[in-house]
């Protein structure tokens, strides 16, 4: 049971990703300990969307749901927890994670969720612009933010390959996600990034395999993983368009740029039926 409920509620992202190692659940101090959580049974609940609460809570007592409301599916509840995208049937029995694939329109709805794109872009919106390493071009067309990490050989890849980008007319927005989890190594060394006087020449040493000074400052780091995780980041790099989207893994410069233009193409009709008097 275990595996299964960490399958469901935490799943993977794209196989060209570095994955993130295994993290060890917070300490609480007994004092702030909160009283248990009372055991619910599938199913529990007077409506449709506090069925889907109960639900979660049977399978990750822990487990965090920051929005719940009527799926695309008819029958089902849109539920965000960890991060993760679930459908629920509306009497708490079934649990649905992956694709769900509308073969009229021909897409994911799961993937294509408004409710989830809106909460990632929330979130990552509480980051200061200031706290992010940019590497953007003169009048760039569209900005990704890309949760990184410097050990991750995905993440070099893709860096090797940032004036590619840049001349695709793409910003990239880069976030700390030591996935080696926080006191680690990785997570000490992109606090020395973070810290550094030029951080963008001191990411691209890192990246690079240069050994950087270390150092110690007040810093996003910790602040931008808990994000990445409250978002669903599992691996890296992990890129986001700007309307919270998420790209995938790695991914070329000009397939990158392909697929923000067809996520432009997609909006553009719905802005003009939005504009119509």
């Amino acid at each position: 049971m275990p595996r299964l409920i960490t399958a469901a509620l935490l799943g993977a992202l794209s196989l060209t990703a570095c994955a993130q190692a295994p993290q060890p659940p917070a300490k609480q101090e007994a004092a702030a300990a909160p009283a248990p959580t009372p055991q619910l049974k599938p199913g529990q609940g007077a409506t449709p969307d506090e069925r889907a609460r109960s639900a979660v809570a049977q399978l990750n007592p822990r487990a965090q749901v920051d929005y719940v409301g009527a799926a695309p599916l008819p029958g089902f509840r849109e539920v965000i927890a960890g991060g993760q995208l679930l459908y629920i049937s509306d009497d708490g029995r079934y649990l649905m994670q992956g694709a769900v694939i509308d073969l009229q329109q021909q897409e994911d709805v799961m993937q294509n969720s408004a409710a989830l794109a809106q909460y990632r872009t929330k979130l990552i919106a509480t980051i200061p612009h200031g706290e992010k390493i940019v590497f953007a071009p003169p009048n760039a067309k569209y900005t990704v933010t890309v949760f990184t990490d410097i050990e991750c050989g995905y993440c070099r890849k893709l860096h090797e390959e940032i004036a590619e980008i840049n001349r695709q007319g793409i910003a990239v927005e880069y976030l700390a996600f030591p996935r080696m989890g926080l006191g680690s190594q990785d997570h000490k060394d992109m606090i020395s990034v973070w810290c550094a006087p030029d951080r963008k020449r001191a990411l691209t040493d890192a990246k690079a395999g240069k050994s950087i000074p270390s150092r110690d400052c007040k810093n996003p780091v910790t602040m931008e993983f808990d994000v990445g995780q409250r978002v669903g980041v599992s691996g890296t790099p992990a890129i986001f368009s700007a309307e919270g989207i998420q790209l995938g893994g790695y991914l070329p410069p000009t397939a990158l740029r392909a697929k923000l233009d067809e996520l432009a193409a997609k909006k553009a009709p719905a802005a003009a039926a939005g504009a119509a008097p």
